[in-house]
């Protein structure tokens, strides 16, 4: 392999699987019932920023569909998560030392819930683009799930009680934490890849205790390097595979799969590079990982699974131009968008990585895209949303503007569009506004 945009059909054609001929966002309806309701972890239903909602507004601004926008106790960078009437987020006071898990009324915007969940003495450093309230909640509609890296993960019902925490996996993330746990059945998955200790933990989600844990491997060129070399802060993908769940999950040097019943290294793909962030996706029968080339020269694999190392014929094609190091990639059926870290915006054919559009939206990126129907969503640090028509050919739709800074990834559910700045929680929404609740102080 190259460092160029490399496309290979080998194998693909052999592939007849589901959604190959169906978009993307109905295999997954098909598997999991609906993409209709909450938006329950990181990225919504499916993991991958599906929506089916109807009526999202493609325009709006602070005077124009803000149903209520309210200020949020603390910082944080934690993306909202729904269910019910419920929406979650994770934040920080006193400078780290105190974690909280914070909850507001879907429909009035009211705070629910301000819980101190975690305390610590020793917050810890962080990157000066990260905080100390990163990873996303994610929910089972009876309790919530909340991770703050090495400091600890924490359940609560949705009444705010604290119903268990476990602070026994230390590692260093000197950078502040990244991934977003995720459920399995009765499983909480865990993603801990620090400086000094990488390795994936599968927690009971009734009681907290752990039920296996699974050191990573294939970090040996990485040790040689300095400590940072070996940490990342991708969030895992569950895929099921000839009916058989796969957890895939990007590291530093490689991605790899895992069995969710005992952590089990399923299969692996080499490549050189840390610090990786965007969460897989799945479709048309392959993988699409964010993975790199060299350090800070970031790529897309399109991988067939299977056993062991892969092979070359299963590397389908990559792509490491226009690739940016944390929003997620967007695939929606047969196009895979993506940004890069100066705003500029591309679609390509993800079966072939074929590029169909490149055009610079502006500003920087750190939120991951979603798509409602056939529209697309970006949000910028500047607080501007660019929304576009999916497809082949590039059409801009409509751009939006609130105050701060938006580097949560959006939600959506029951009819709205649910962003998060810097200091406020909005819902967007075409009505007219109900009476704004009274805002919050920290």
């Amino acid at each position: 392999m190259t460092s160029e945009d490399k496309i290979s059909m080998r194998q693909v054609s052999q592939h007849t699987f589901l959604n190959r001929t169906l978009p993307c966002f109905l295999y997954v309806l098909l598997l999991s019932g609906r993409l209709f309701a909450d938006w329950p972890q990181f990225r919504g239903p499916d993991g991958q920023g599906h929506s089916e909602e109807e009526g999202i507004p493609i325009h709006w601004s602070e005077e124009k569909n803000v149903a209520w926008k309210s200020v949020f106790p603390g910082e944080g960078l934690s993306s909202p998560v729904i269910a019910g009437n419920q929406i979650w987020m994770t934040s920080a006071k006193d400078d780290g030392k105190s974690l909280h898990a914070i909850c507001f009324d879907k429909t009035s915007g009211q705070l629910l819930h301000d819980v101190e969940v975690l305390q610590t003495n020793d917050p810890g450093p962080h990157h000066k683009t990260n905080g100390f309230a990163s990873p996303t909640p994610v929910l089972d509609g009876k309790n919530v799930y909340v991770h703050f890296g090495p400091h600890g993960t924490v359940c609560l019902d949705t009444a705010g009680k604290i119903i268990w925490k476990n602070t026994e996996f230390k590692y260093i993330a000197f950078q502040g934490a990244g991934s977003s746990p995720i459920l399995h059945e009765d499983l909480l998955i865990l993603t801990c890849d620090g400086t000094d200790n990488q390795f994936l933990a599968a927690l009971d989600k009734r009681t907290g205790k752990t039920r296996w844990k699974q050191p990573r491997a294939h970090l040996e060129a990485a040790a040689k390097k300095r400590a940072i070399a070996k940490m990342a802060y991708s969030t895992p993908l569950i895929q099921s595979i000839n009916g058989v769940p796969q957890l895939v999950s990007t590291g530093s040097d490689h991605v790899a799969a895992y069995d969710l019943k005992t952590g089990k290294e399923i299969w692996w793909m080499p490549y050189d590079g840390f610090s990786l962030v965007g969460r897989p996706s799945y479709g048309n029968g392959l993988f699409y990982i964010v993975g790199s080339i060299a350090q800070d020269h970031f790529c897309v694999f399109a991988l067939l699974p299977g056993k062991g190392q892969l092979r070359e014929d299963q590397i389908v094609w990559q792509r490491s131009k226009g690739i940016a190091h944390v929003p997620s990639p967007l695939l929606v059926g047969q196009e895979l968008y993506v940004i890069d870290n100066g705003g500029v915006a591309a679609c390509v054919d993800a079966l072939t990585g074929k590029e169909h559009w490149r055009e610079r939206l502006g500003g920087n990126y750190d939120a991951s895209p979603i798509v409602v129907r056939d529209h697309i969503y970006f949000c910028n640090r500047d607080g501007k949303t660019t929304v576009l028509s999916a497809g082949k050919e590039f059409k801009t739709l409509a751009t939006n503007q609130l105050d701060g800074t938006l580097r949560a990834s959006p939600a959506v559910d029951d009819g709205a569009l649910f962003l998060r700045s810097d200091t406020h929680l909005y819902r967007i929404e075409e009505k007219e506004p109900l009476n704004k609740p009274k805002a919050v102080q920290n």
